[in-house]
């Protein structure tokens, strides 16, 4: 009995902890969402700060591709070419998520962006805003993996919530423990 009540308890604690930990983000394509083309199509990088550039790419379209979103100017990839870049708007809003649509040709594709809430490391800044050496800058590391884009607000709310688990399992086992040697 008192094995289940602790796989319980760490059931609990495990369910917890993924609640408290944010999504993994991804590179987004016509794939990865589900949407299926004759043709590929992808927004890269799919999470960018307001006023930030990015490069809107497509594969296998035998004719122009023209892209559109609520969050750049329309866009036009002639035949041939595979690429081209939009840049932001300044006033988009921090952790929106805004859909990209590709039509090549008259068939639909769509994925999404994401707008960052500030933790871009200077990406989409105006020019003069950026430090000189950020285009030399390697990858960001040491912030300790899924935690490195936690505040202190999400951080403590995680560790109350574990906490609130833990103490409820100790207070179970123990007033179960008393009713047991009664």
């Amino acid at each position: 009995m008192r094995a289940i009540r602790v796989a319980s308890a760490a059931l609990l604690t495990a369910s917890l902890l993924t609640l408290t930990v944010p999504p993994a983000s991804a590179a987004v394509t016509g794939e990865e969402n589900n949407d299926i083309t004759s043709f590929g199509f992808r927004v890269t990088p799919s999470t960018i700060a307001a006023g930030g550039q990015v490069t809107l790419g497509v594969d296998s379209c035998d004719g122009d591709t023209k892209i559109t979103s609520g969050v750049f100017d329309d866009a036009h990839i002639p035949r041939g070419q595979s690429s081209t870049t939009a840049q932001v708007f300044w006033d988009a809003k921090p952790g929106a998520m805004y859909e990209v649509t590709f039509d090549c040709k008259g068939e639909i594709g769509k994925t999404d962006l994401t707008i960052a809430t500030g933790r871009d490391g200077g990406q989409g800044r105006p020019e003069h805003h950026r430090p000189e050496h950020s285009a030399h800058k390697g990858v960001k590391a040491g912030t300790g993996g899924s935690l490195g884009g936690l505040d202190a607000q999400e951080i403590a709310l995680g560790s109350a919530l574990i906490l609130g688990a833990i103490g409820a399992a100790y207070y179970k086992a123990r007033r179960r423990t008393g009713e047991d040697n009664s």
